[in-house]
């Protein structure tokens, strides 16, 4: 389920580079800082090349279905980019579409006060037009060392 309440699948993102980055909105820490840089790299990538940058469609993928509801994506997503799609699910979808990403994450426990974290792995992986995984992009980039790596792979 995309950030405005529709049901998306692999079909919908045919043809275009995508890149793929699960975690949460109420991450702590990395998410938020990994989302950015998608977001800005992005962006870079866009402003030398506007027509390949037009390609990828940069995605984020909630493995916090009970919090992460598509309007808490929605606000989260709109942070990073414009045209950031936050997807969300119920947390079987969720699951399954880790699972078929070879994503690990683990829900932890509440504590006394309802808050839980989510240890999940941290990369943001480029798919190409064919869904087919092309590169694992840089972490802890700068926006132009990512747009660099993106114009390496995207044709």
């Amino acid at each position: 389920t995309n950030q405005d309440g529709k049901t998306v699948t692999d079909a919908d993102f045919a043809g275009k580079y995508r890149l793929m980055y699960f975690g949460y909105t109420f991450c702590p820490d990395v998410c938020p800082v990994d989302v950015q840089i998608i977001g800005q790299g992005l962006s870079a990538f866009e402003k030398t090349d506007p027509e390949r940058g037009a390609k990828v469609v940069p995605i984020f993928v909630s493995v916090d279905p009970a919090r992460d509801t598509p309007a808490v994506v929605k606000e989260f997503v709109s942070n990073f980019h414009p045209r950031m799609v936050g997807l969300t699910g119920s947390v079987a979808d969720i699951d399954e579409m880790a699972q078929r990403f070879g994503v690990a994450f683990m829900r932890q426990k509440p504590n006394a006060q309802g808050a839980y974290l989510v240890d999940h792995a941290r990369m943001v992986v480029l798919y190409g037009p064919k869904g087919e995984p092309i590169a694992i992009m840089p972490q802890n980039a700068k926006p132009q060392q990512f747009a660099d790596e993106l114009a390496r792979w995207v044709k």
